[in-house]
């Protein structure tokens, strides 16, 4: 039951660590928009999406899991730590205090990040409204 669970919501569990972590990307090239030299990065949401799920599916079948000393004992696996691989972000104009956030980019980019963000919850929620009426039913 626990495998099914973790399938059905293991995809928007990666999506979802990974945007939160490319907002706080994001909000820092926003907050170091006057910084001189400070050079705007970002993720490639798409692939690291892949990478962090080719690397769940990895750790899932050689799973490292806490010592039991009693068949009565529930083996819990450790949580996966994955960290994106920040690029920098080629600017479109040059500025003369060598700084690369182009504001309006990077608004745009925390904004579809949000929605996207927001989006994910919302059909999680919708998800486990779902299983909640079935188990309730059943």
């Amino acid at each position: 039951m626990l495998d099914k669970l973790d399938t059905m919501i293991g995809f928007h569990r990666q999506a979802l660590n990974l945007r939160a972590q490319r907002q706080q990307i994001l909000a820092a090239n926003i907050a170091n928009s006057d910084t001189p030299n400070y050079q705007a990065r970002d993720i490639d949401f798409r692939v690291e999406l892949t990478k962090a799920i080719e690397q769940h599916q990895v750790k899932r079948q050689t799973a490292i899991g806490l010592h039991v000393t009693s068949p009565q004992h529930i083996q819990v696996n450790l949580p996966q730590q994955f960290s994106p691989d920040a690029l920098y972000r080629i600017p479109f104009q040059d500025s003369a205090d060598g700084n690369t956030v182009d504001m309006d980019l990077e608004r745009m980019a925390f904004m579809d990040n949000s929605v996207h963000y927001q989006g994910s919850l919302t059909f999680l929620g919708e998800q486990f409204k779902s299983l909640m009426s079935v188990l309730q039913q059943g």
